[in-house]
């Protein structure tokens, strides 16, 4: 297999230096080009035609949003991840570089932190792995998927009328989200948990981001937060977000328990509490995401009589995590994220 052609796009020669020498080992990678603004970026992205593109926000000259968008005109099958600090302001332009057209982003250290930014290399390998190799013909396919004999044996019993509505996602996560929820954002009356995987900061700001969407205020959870009928609760970054009952209330819990799947916060947690408190009136649906977060916490509530919907393979930026509840069998339906919402509203008003 040929290895993954990587752009780097940084003003720091630190960075480049570093995040090359880390790629250089990887036998399967191969960094191309650098350039240390946009407009080197953009011209180095015309000249390679790489398969991904690791793109810094803050640069002299031609910055990574104002490069973002000639960067994909002129290598349109580049896959772009925005390299950003943990700041308010970079996550508010990060979010922006999502619905333009990137395909993901890793929070990159300070300049001094960078000699201990093993977390920021693992990330950062995966997601060039996860975006970078080459989709196989299937993932072409646009027809819908037939759910495996599992599943459709389950679909034909009597499911329950949801009362809850739990989502997870990861890459391509932000953008799925915000399809899903301005569809049914204002029109559901039933609680609805987000677990994205996103460090702090960046889920403060996609908060914001989904309240626009879905014409109705998405908060992150808080310890001990009573959960209201149609309120909508996303996981904050760096807590893994449960639900529990406090009497006669169902209230949000946060942990900083270790991570599950390398992820805090993650799926699986949030979904094993979800289906004890609300059993087979729940619902889960699982978006595109790399891994298998959630596969285990899905295990728990098909087994208890919840529907599950996951989105399809052709309309995934990466299908890992709904891929792996498709294919052990976990899935009920199998959708693209165009048809998501719309049915999800479907079920919930008892069609």
């Amino acid at each position: 297999m040929k290895p993954i052609r990587v752009l780097l796009v940084d003003d720091s020669a630190v960075v480049r230096g570093l995040i090359t020498r880390w790629l250089d080992v990887e036998t399967d990678i191969e960094v191309v080009a650098k350039a240390m603004d946009g407009i080197q970026g953009v011209k180095q992205a015309g000249e390679h035609q790489p398969d991904v593109v690791v793109l810094d926000i803050e640069m002299p000259r031609m910055d990574g949003i104002t490069a973002l968008p000639q960067i994909l005109k002129i290598s349109p099958k580049s896959k772009v991840v925005m390299a950003s600090t943990l700041t308010h302001r970079n996550a508010e332009i990060t979010m922006r570089a999502l619905s333009q057209g990137a395909s993901d982003y890793t929070p990159k250290p300070e300049s001094g932190g960078l000699s201990n930014a093993e977390e920021f290399r693992t990330a950062l390998i995966g997601k060039i792995r996860a975006l970078g190799r080459p989709a196989p013909a299937s993932r072409t396919v646009t027809r819908p998927i037939t759910p495996p004999a599992r599943a459709m044996r389950a679909k034909s019993g009597n499911f329950l009328k949801p009362e809850a509505l739990f989502i997870g996602s990861s890459t391509g996560g932000p953008q799925a989200l915000r399809e899903v929820m301005s569809v049914i954002g204002s029109h559901l009356c039933i609680p609805i948990f987000i677990t994205q995987h996103m460090p702090k900061t960046f889920t403060t700001v996609l908060a914001e981001h989904l309240s626009k969407s879905a014409r109705k205020l998405v908060i992150e959870g808080r310890d001990g937060m009573p959960v209201k009928p149609n309120g909508v609760y996303l996981a904050p970054g760096g807590s893994h977000m449960t639900v529990r009952q406090t009497g006669s209330s169902v209230v949000i819990g946060l942990d900083q328990k270790p991570p599950e799947n390398f992820c805090r916060p993650s799926v699986d947690p949030m979904f094993r509490s979800g289906v004890k408190i609300y059993g087979k009136r729940t619902m889960a649906l699982m978006l595109t995401g790399m891994g298998r977060d959630g596969h285990d916490g899905t295990q728990d509530m098909f087994d208890a009589g919840a529907r599950v919907l996951a989105q399809d393979e052709a309309s995934s930026i990466v299908w890992g995590m709904p891929g792996a509840i498709v294919q052990s069998g976990l899935a009920h339906e199998v959708l693209p994220l165009t048809k998501i919402g719309t049915r999800v509203l479907q079920i919930i008003q008892g069609n």
